[in-house]
């Protein structure tokens, strides 16, 4: 007799299988009902496969930790180097937070994986969603690491279907079931090559949608854009103009100036000086960061999370210069969060709580100088146990209203009084500590600080809002053309 499943339990989650219908592979995912059901759907609508438009594929490289610093370049000068943040699943490419190669590099030690206009690239592996897919728009050129491959179809008008095709829930729900592997799923060719592709799909909803979005993240930016003019205005500090010409690029300082101090140029240049100027010629009240600091504490990185338990050490999700999030706060990924184990001793002297400031003391790059900041919230602290690592420093304040101050230290950060606290030695950049804890902080009134504080707030919860309708009013679009397919 056929067991049956009782009504009352999700039969895509508990479901039973005939021996006869395994097909090599034993992953119960795979053999899921719902999306088993919906793949053959699609291969019975599809005509093709990803392979018949692909006249190569090809999977990129990154170079090896010890030997990244002589490939890597900057923006000037470099080649963009994509990694999979770099994709969105409009179909955009997104140079937002890229790296890039010296031109060496790509013309031979990646010559395989090079990127050119209206080729398609895809992710094949990592955590998370799979099959992202973007084109590189006109006149690119650039590289691509190990994670995505990059499909030359010919014709740009191919890719941008492909890609709008990819990017669908339904059709990545196929790619993700035939990925392998435990914490890293990967796509292999032969699996990527035979997804099923149904022509001559009507994708005009979908692109004016993205059209739509970007109007409302356009929007979005200008009210983020805002907060530093917004802030300054407010205490009064007016911003030089910045004079680039190479006459004022050279300039003169009094050797007797930097006796026993820092030998570097930037610190001294007239732009750095007129920006501090500028802060101490605000008529607020000012006084040292460090007179406003109650406890600072170092971060640690603990050790591998092995799954076993450790009387010594505790689990915790640990922040690293990665969660910084540059336009609000602090966001978690949670496919790309990290868990440590770190000493009882340490958590304790370490443990965070609401209202601290997190300070990016090493790291950065060629385009992200160091020191950025970020407060923590009630949300993060429902995460569970909270640590940070040891490129990071928190510090608790007195006598000033800590939001006011995140706010303040994020717009110095911002208009580059931060980057003159940097010191770089091995290509990593380390915040000169003692220069972060002796600027200038105006301090207006308490009440002064909440309102700027509450508007500030303002801003960011309607640029967040108008992101998320830019983001519901995609989604939409495509359940909409999801269901044409399906029937559903």
């Amino acid at each position: 007799m056929i067991y049956q499943v009782p009504q009352h339990i999700n039969k895509d989650k508990i479901f039973i299988i005939n021996r006869s219908e395994i097909e090599g592979r034993l992953e119960p995912v795979y053999y899921r009902p719902s999306i088993a059901l919906l793949e053959r759907k699609i291969r019975s609508l599809s005509t093709k496969k990803l392979r018949n438009y692909a006249f190569s594929i090809a999977g990129g490289a990154t170079p090896k930790k010890t030997e990244a610093e002589k490939y890597y370049s900057n923006s000037e000068n470099g080649v963009p180097f994509l990694r999979v943040q770099n994709l969105q699943t409009t179909g955009d490419l997104s140079l937002d937070g890229c790296l890039y190669i010296n031109k060496e590099t790509h013309s031979g030690l990646l010559k395989r994986s090079q990127v050119a206009e209206g080729d398609l690239l895809i992710k094949i592996t990592g955590v998370g969603r799979m099959a992202i897919a973007s084109v590189a728009p006109k006149k690119f050129i650039g590289n691509t690491n190990q994670h995505m491959v990059v499909v030359k179809t010919g014709n740009t008008d191919t890719s941008k279907y492909l890609a709008q095709y990819l990017n669908l829930d339904i059709i990545e729900k196929i790619a993700s079931r035939h990925s392998t592997g435990g914490t890293r799923p990967a796509l292999d060719y032969p699996s990527l090559k035979s997804l099923p592709i149904i022509e001559g799909l009507n994708f005009s909803v979908i692109d004016d949608a993205i059209k739509e979005k970007k109007e409302k993240e356009n929007e979005s930016q200008r009210l983020i854009d805002s907060i530093d003019d917004y802030l300054l205005n407010e205490l009064g500090i007016i911003i030089p103009n910045v004079d680039t010409t190479l006459e004022n690029r050279i300039f003169h300082f009094s050797y007797k100036d930097i006796t026993g101090k820092r030998i570097d140029p930037k610190k001294y240049s007239p732009q750095v000086r007129n920006l501090y100027a500028s802060i101490e010629a605000s008529t607020y009240h000012k006084t040292e960061l460090s007179t406003l600091i109650s406890e600072y504490c170092s971060g640690d990185w603990g050790v591998e999370d092995d799954g076993n338990l450790h009387e010594d050490y505790i689990k915790c999700l640990t922040l690293r210069s990665t969660e910084i999030d540059n336009q609000y706060n602090i966001e978690i990924n949670p496919d790309k969060v990290k868990y440590r184990l770190i000493k009882n001793d340490v958590y304790d002297k370490m443990a965070i709580a609401i209202n601290d400031i997190i300070i990016e003391k090493s790291g950065g790059s060629r385009d992200q100088p160091v020191g950025r900041v970020a407060i923590i919230d009630y949300d993060l602290l429902q995460k569970g146990n909270i640590a940070f690592s040891n490129f990071l420093l928190k510090i608790k304040v007195k006598d000033i209203n800590p939001c006011y101050l995140y706010y303040y230290l994020k717009t110095m950060y911002n208009i580059g009084i931060t980057e003159s606290m940097q010191s770089q030695t091995n290509g990593i950049r380390n915040l000169i500590t003692d220069e972060f804890l002796s600027q200038t902080i105006v301090v207006p009134s308490l009440q002064k600080q909440q309102e700027i504080v509450d508007n500030i707030t303002n801003i960011k919860n309607k640029a967040k809002a108008l992101q998320q309708e830019g983001k519901d009013i995609l989604e939409s679009a495509k359940r909409n053309v999801e269901q044409m397919i399906i029937g559903e």
